[in-house]
């Protein structure tokens, strides 16, 4: 292939040291890490401020980079705080920072000019129009959503924005939905994705309720639990469409995954770029070990396109290890294989399939091989419970592990040495001078020259002994020599002077390109700024506006009965929009808003140009692709939840893209809501006093994966059209799944959540627009829900009461929601 212009970098996963000298010891060329506040590992070892320096002076020795996760929503108390991780970081050398809150990055431009700024994959930037929007914040280097595939990438290629540096995942765990994206912690245990707190609801088992009657799905019960991603072979592609960083998921893995993954992609990059095959260069031992480190199986993700009978296996949602056969017979402590692979032995553990319930499954070491049997310590399994047929893992392989730290234990050699070119000058009766060219750097020997009487100082001598550099950073380069007349100097003396220079080189100051001075500004100044790049608003009204989202006619029917003025319209169908806003236009003065879809790929902007020939009042934005689309349209439009305003800084800049409302991220509580009420101007916002909170959204199609054979929404059937699916939780709740325009699936949780009880705190805070959402309500349900929100904004009846109202009304009770404090 033609050598790209810049070389890729391989970046990994690092959570603790370990992890680090692991990436180092075998090939990155930059690790991501943690502190521990703001991001999105919290579970993770992390490294600690006082860890920085250090770090970065291993790192940088090294010739490897290092990112800080600062990937998390900032809420508008914490500002200052974060304002103050940057400077620890800036401080420190850190390379860059990889943010998702919108506000963070605006910081990190004005305040930290040293470090690189980071798009995370947590910014959900899906299409080219949405890179062009987020490189107004000066990105410099953009991590691209995971549910992208080869040929989605290739358009990002044809953006005529600035070129901003690409970032892909290449390995690791797939969260099944898109990053940023996933309320189903918040909503479901108060832990927000957004905060760093995901509680790997997908991993879970779930069951499928199809039309109201149970699915018999067979063994498959863990529904969102995506296989593992591992493009490996797709490396050399992704080179020729000119991505620059490869990325390897895992910073809550071991330093043993993080050795052998990061081997393996460094043999297949460096492959790629020297136009090695890298089907033949890559072995089945190197599969092997991507296996063994950690697996739920490994797939492509999304690299070829969507595949719904294939992203999921819907087996299991833990690690499986790797494949060894199918157990013949059974006898006490022991099992016979159809066949025994070379690589058993004495030692590695093992796992029995048991799909019924992976929890409980009978497992342990070898202790002996005899032909084709496994012999295992004494009552150690219930070789009652394994039947012929039941297919064996290995979970465990000692020297594979005790093989990988090695790499990274004592010193790590250093893969890119600094050469020194040295000037020695010197004649009889002075001291020898030894200059690093070009620096001030220089040592002198403790004894005179003296004159030679046979075997004088010449460029051989000089270059052996000043040579014997192994064990530092540093490589002999070009010698100069200016010596007057033939001189000696005891070769002691010579070994003395060699290491004083690489002492002295290695305490002088940096030679890396000169930092930019420190800013002075702080975050404060900035929040005194927010709305000054606006036009002047009026104040808030006196009168609470209710806005009313409907996803179907009949809602429509029932807000307008109401005498709703303000409605949202989301239709999965997106061609029935025209009809009704021609029906809200000719039946009332109702402003009727489009929402849009919430993710929108390259090729999608049709959706776009289909909304705005409907000829609505106005737009429910829901992306940063959509902003771009509608910025210059001369139609209103009102930011959605899925942009993740948490704080001012973020609100001001999405205003200054000509939103007229902003609606209230769902991760912020009460207290949080407040702060940003009282940070920005109050008419700026919106929020949703009751939904059915929208948890996953994702790309993967449970509707097509199993209710059809269909691999996409071309051979699926549609099933989605025919069938009312739920998905039931551990707990026994009835999730409602639904698909929108682009066949992705949302799944809504089954208990609505309710913020009545903080109206009237949130009116004397100077907030005006309040949204209820329906979901699958009825026209008679509708009507209900409305009228009681209707007379808690007329002030004919409180929040406490519609919440007890609400909660006897509804089959599955109703929550206080996601801004209820904690206790």
């Amino acid at each position: 292939m033609p050598r790209p212009v810049h070389l890729p970098e391989l970046l990994s996963p690092a959570g603790n040291w370990d992890c680090a000298r692991a990436a180092v010891a075998n090939g990155a060329d930059a690790i991501f890490f943690g502190l521990p506040k703001f991001n999105a590992r919290m579970r993770a070892d992390n490294f600690t401020a006082d860890d920085l320096p250090e770090l970065m002076k291993f790192l940088h020795s090294h010739g490897v980079k290092g990112y800080c996760a600062f990937n998390v929503l900032i809420f508008t108390g914490e500002l200052a705080d974060a304002e103050q991780q940057l400077r620890q970081l800036e401080a420190a050398g850190v390379d860059a920072v990889i943010v998702q809150d919108l506000g963070l990055a605006r910081m990190v431009k004005r305040l930290t000019p040293n470090l690189r700024l980071h798009a995370s994959t947590q910014m959900t930037i899906t299409s080219p129009e949405g890179l062009e929007l987020a490189n107004t914040l000066g990105i410099d280097q953009a991590v691209l959503a995971r549910e992208l595939s080869l040929r989605e990438l290739e358009r990002f290629r044809a953006t005529e924005s600035p070129e901003v540096p690409l970032e892909v995942f290449v390995h690791g765990a797939l969260c099944v939905a898109y990053s940023g994206q996933c309320l189903t912690s918040e909503s479901l245990g108060r832990r927000s994705a957004n905060r760093g707190e995901c509680a790997q609801a997908c991993r879970m088992p779930y069951e499928m309720i199809v039309d109201g009657e149970l699915r018999d799905l067979g063994d498959k019960r863990y529904l969102l639990s995506p296989q593992d991603l591992a493009a490996v072979q797709e490396i050399p592609r992704l080179i020729e469409l000119g991505i620059r960083s490869f990325k390897i998921e895992g910073r809550l893995k071991t330093p043993e995954y993080v050795a052998a993954v990061t081997r393996v992609y460094r043999k297949a990059m460096d492959a790629a770029l020297a136009d090695q095959d890298v089907t033949q260069v890559i072995t089945d031992e190197d599969r092997y070990e991507l296996e063994m480190t950690f697996s739920r199986g490994l797939y492509s993700g999304w690299m070829h396109g969507v595949n719904h009978q294939q992203l999921v296996g819907a087996y299991y949602g833990k690690k499986r290890g790797y494949y060894i056969g199918v157990v013949r017979s059974v006898a006490r402590d022991a099992v016979e294989l159809e066949e025994v692979p070379s690589h058993l032995k004495n030692g590695d553990g093992v796992v029995f399939e048991n799909l019924q319930d992976t929890n409980d499954e009978q497992g342990g070491r070898i202790y002996g091989l005899h032909g084709n049997w496994l012999e295992f310590q004494r009552g150690r399994l219930r070789t009652d419970l394994i039947q012929p047929g039941t297919r064996l893992f290995k979970t465990g392989d000692q020297v594979l592990e005790q093989q990988l730290r090695q790499t990274f234990q004592g010193d790590i050699p250093l893969r890119k040495k600094q050469k020194l070119d040295l000037v020695i000058s010197g004649r009889p009766g002075v001291p020898l001078v030894i200059q690093v060219k070009d620096q001030t750097i220089q040592v002198q020997s403790s004894l005179p020259l003296d004159q030679a009487r046979q075997r004088p100082l010449n460029l051989e001598v000089l270059q052996n002994q000043l040579g014997r550099l192994g064990g530092t950073a540093y490589e002999l380069g070009d010698v100069e020599l200016h010596l007057e007349g033939e001189v000696i100097l005891p070769v002691s003396e010579l070994n003395k002077m060699r290491r004083a220079l690489v002492h002295a080189v290695s305490e002088a100051p940096s030679t890396e390109p000169a930092r930019r001075p420190f800013s002075t500004e702080h975050v404060r100044a900035m929040l005194a700024e927010v709305g000054s790049k606006q036009a002047n608003t009026s104040p808030a009204p006196d009168a609470a506006t209710l806005h009313v989202l409907c996803r179907n006619q009949a809602q429509i029917e029932a807000a307008l009965e109401a005498g709703v003025s303000e409605l949202y319209v989301d239709f999965e169908d997106v061609r029935l929009y025209a009809d009704a806003v021609k029906h809200v236009r000719d039946n009332s003065q109702a402003h009727i808003y489009l929402a849009t879809p919430r993710i929108q790929k390259s090729g999608e902007a049709g959706f776009f140009k289909l909304i705005s020939r409907a000829e609505p009042h106005g737009v429910l934005i829901r992306n940063l692709g959509a902003i771009a689309f509608f910025k210059d349209a001369g139609i209103p439009v009102t930011g959605d939840f899925s942009l993740n305003v948490a704080n001012p800084l973020t609100a001001d800049f999405l205003k200054q893209t000509g939103l007229e409302r902003l609606t209230i991220s769902y991760d912020l509580n009460i207290e949080q809501v407040l702060d940003l009420l009282h940070g920005a101007p109050a008419e700026w916002f919106e929020i949703t006093l009751h939904q059915h909170m929208p948890m996953f959204h994702m790309e993967h199609c449970a509707f097509a994966a199993f209710l059809s054979k269909g691999t996409d929404f071309t051979t699926c059937g549609r099933p989605c059209e025919r069938h009312q699916v739920r998905l039931r939780d551990r707990v026994g709740m009835e999730h409602p799944l639904k698909a929108d325009v682009g066949c992705r699936n949302t799944l809504f949780n089954a208990v609505p959540q309710t913020g009545a009880q903080f109206f009237t705190g949130l009116m004397q805070a100077g907030l005006r627009h309040y949204r209820i959402e329906l979901l699958e309500q009825s026209r008679e349900e509708s009507t209900r829900i409305i009228r009681t929100y209707q007379n808690l904004l007329a002030g004919q009846r409180g929040g406490e009461d519609i919440w007890r109202d609400l909660k006897a009304q509804s089959q599955l009770g109703v929550t206080r929601g996601t801004m209820a404090e904690l206790v």
